[in-house]
């Protein structure tokens, strides 16, 4: 007999975090090519690139929305980045939501309650898009991105780089909307269909 029990998430009114700014971080890639660049020589240097981002959940007019870094106006983008050599997904991903979203960059577990993987997503060479799935013919891929969901507390304080933008953007919007979001940002959606989203009122 199936189990039919749903996980569940707590989401909570987006008016019970604070949002500030902070100095900006500046991009290491201007360009495409210097994104393929610099994936061949970390790949040449440390083999599979891991990337980790975060799925971070608030309430607004009574509907889920999906927090999105937003740069230069047209890039989204889930919080999170790529892990050191011989770093664990946690400690990774707890690493670079401190450095985007906090006011401290020194990462704490404490302060991000990083939980289940939703997804994992392939670049099988460094020019072609990430891809939800690795084909069996592909045997060397060159990076492999992890969605995991963090839980937030009840409130906290959202401290981006004043040349980034975090944005609330409800999962109705993002939903099948690659154009805007990419494959992997408007696939959230169904990742969480598995979930019970109990929107909390404080």
């Amino acid at each position: 007999m199936a189990d039919d029990r749903r996980k569940e998430v707590d989401v909570y009114p987006i008016s019970c975090y604070y949002f500030g700014s902070k100095e900006a971080i500046v991009s290491k890639d201007e360009t495409s090519s210097d994104r393929i660049k610099r994936m061949e020589s970390n790949y040449a240097a440390h083999g599979l690139r891991t990337s980790v981002q975060a799925v971070l959940l608030v309430e607004l007019l009574k509907h889920p929305h999906l927090l999105l870094l937003q740069a230069k106006n047209s890039i989204f983008s889930l919080p999170g980045g790529r892990l050191r050599p011989g770093e664990s997904d946690i400690d990774g991903l707890t690493r670079k939501l401190s450095r985007k979203l906090s006011a401290s960059e020194n990462g704490d577990e404490k302060e991000w309650e990083v939980g289940e993987c939703l997804g994992m997503w392939w670049r099988h060479d460094f020019e072609t898009l990430l891809c939800p799935y690795l084909p069996a013919s592909v045997k060397n891929p060159k990076e492999c991105t992890k969605l995991f969901l963090v839980r937030l507390p009840e409130s906290r304080k959202f401290i981006v780089p004043e040349n980034l933008k975090l944005l609330a953007v409800p999962l109705s919007q993002v939903h099948e909307n690659p154009k805007t979001y990419g494959p992997i940002i408007s696939g959230v959606p169904q990742l969480l269909s598995e979930y019970s989203i109990n929107i909390v009122h404080v």
